[in-house]
């Protein structure tokens, strides 16, 4: 992904000046851990690396809304966005050895409690916007009832609704290094050709209680965010993914394309979907050419 680095934490509190001097009114982070383990320890730990840059991008950069990303793909040993356990390889039947591609499954529940625990956690290290993207049944109301019982009632949460089982996804799990071990995840992950099922995702995730709905990828999906539009009174917002980002930027290399032009024709088609916010690694150049 040319011009896009995963940053140490002074790093990013340089970055945060630079997008907040833009005008660029708001950051999501992802976390990269020393150590990743079974449980998303990193997700969750008073002093994981999210925590800490929050802290630190807070004290330098009040101004800066800061939305957290909630997923423990990236701190878990095994790739995946939940808890894995072995699944049995007949009724009754236990499986003792470590799970593989057709022996595994991902215990929702059990998720469900670290993904509310990594909430509180980010909150009260100052993230100001949870965005789960995980796409546990329930965790919405999970995160919700775990905010509210840790006396954060008004840390809004923006739900990834519809999250699709993309492969524009590819250059972000190199960067993160939070490709599955094993299988995939098109069990949790949304299937691309049914837009009903987005919307009852939305429609469930709207009940449990987000604040914010968001679709991703964006530009493959613009008929669900137009749809999302038309159906759902609250704010939108499209993920801009790696993949979308990576295309652009081969083909201007290569000199196929303009880049600023077909960029900001990319940002338009998501805005005139509907989206009213775009997640994009083009923030900073489109802040600029905006001015």
């Amino acid at each position: 992904m040319p011009g896009i680095y995963n940053l140490s934490i002074d790093e990013a509190v340089k970055e945060a000046r630079e997008v907040h001097a833009l005008g660029v009114p708001s950051v999501i982070l992802f976390g990269l851990p020393d150590k990743k383990d079974e449980v998303a320890t990193g997700a969750w730990a008073e002093n994981g690396i999210v925590q800490q840059a929050t802290r630190a991008i807070k004290r330098e950069v009040p101004g800066l809304v800061l939305m957290g990303d909630v997923c423990l793909c990236e701190y878990m040993s095994h790739g995946h966005c939940g808890i894995v356990k072995a699944a049995p390889q007949s009724l009754g039947a236990a499986v003792a050895a470590p799970p593989v591609a057709t022996e595994y499954e991902i215990v929702n529940d059990a998720s469900l409690e670290l993904l509310a625990k990594t909430s509180v956690s980010l909150a009260k290290a100052g993230i100001d916007i949870i965005a789960p993207s995980d796409m546990m049944d329930g965790r919405v109301a999970a995160i919700r009832r775990g905010l509210d019982d840790a006396g954060l009632m008004n840390t809004p949460i923006l739900s990834y609704a519809a999250k699709f089982a993309s492969g524009f996804y590819g250059p972000f799990r190199e960067a993160a290094d939070s490709a599955p071990q094993f299988g995939d995840r098109r069990s949790y992950q949304m299937d691309g050709a049914n837009i009903r099922e987005a919307m009852r995702e939305i429609e469930a995730d709207v009940e449990e209680g987000a604040d914010m709905i968001m679709v991703k990828p964006a530009m493959p999906y613009l008929d669900v965010i137009a749809a999302a539009r038309e159906r759902f009174d609250l704010p939108l917002a499209a993920y801009q993914v790696s993949g979308e980002y990576a295309m652009i930027e081969a083909a201007a290399r290569n000199g196929w394309i303009e880049r600023e032009r077909v960029m900001m024709e990319s940002l338009v088609s998501i805005r005139r979907a509907g989206a009213s916010m775009i997640l994009t690694y083009y923030a900073k150049d489109a802040a600029r050419v905006l001015g």
